[in-house]
């Protein structure tokens, strides 16, 4: 019985194309994760507005809010550890047009790992205020509160 392998490139071109490839279904992997997160906020903050606003029990308003304002942390979150990837994807698209002479190929986690120490908290803040990002739940998180005061200190 003979078995069929898929041919593997252990060039260290080959190698490192392979992980460029590898690294950018890993970054499109991310974008769908980040609509996920958009979605869970919209869909809880929602109901918890709805059910607030329906049942008169209007400290779910302010709960509503600060559920929308952890989700915003975890997606901004999320986008720094997608964002930690391009630097390797830069480094590798550096060396296949020839600005970088010699790359180590499996160098991943360290790449990421430096990345990620290099922006850490100052690049999530930065994050944290791209549109994409904040919206929608920058909305949530000022009108749960807008709401909570409409109702409740009027």
């Amino acid at each position: 019985m003979t078995s069929k392998r898929a041919k593997v490139d252990t060039s260290e071109g080959g190698l490192i194309s392979q992980e460029y490839f590898h690294l950018h279904k890993t970054v499109e992997a991310f974008d769908s994760r980040g609509l996920t997160i958009k979605a869970w906020s919209v869909t809880l903050s929602m109901a918890g507005i709805g059910t607030a606003i329906l049942e008169s029990a209007y400290s779910l308003l302010l709960l509503s809010a600060g559920s929308a304002f952890l989700f915003w942390i975890i997606e901004g979150l999320w986008k720094s550890f997608q964002y930690a990837y391009y630097l390797r994807i830069r480094t590798i698209e550096a060396y296949f047009s020839g600005e970088n002479e010699s790359l180590t190929p499996f160098q991943i986690s360290t790449s990421w790992s430096n990345s990620w120490r290099a922006g850490g908290w100052k690049r999530l803040l930065w994050i944290l205020t791209w549109p994409h990002i904040f919206l929608p739940h920058v909305a949530i998180v000022l009108f749960g509160p807008m709401l909570y005061a409409y109702f409740v200190l009027r």
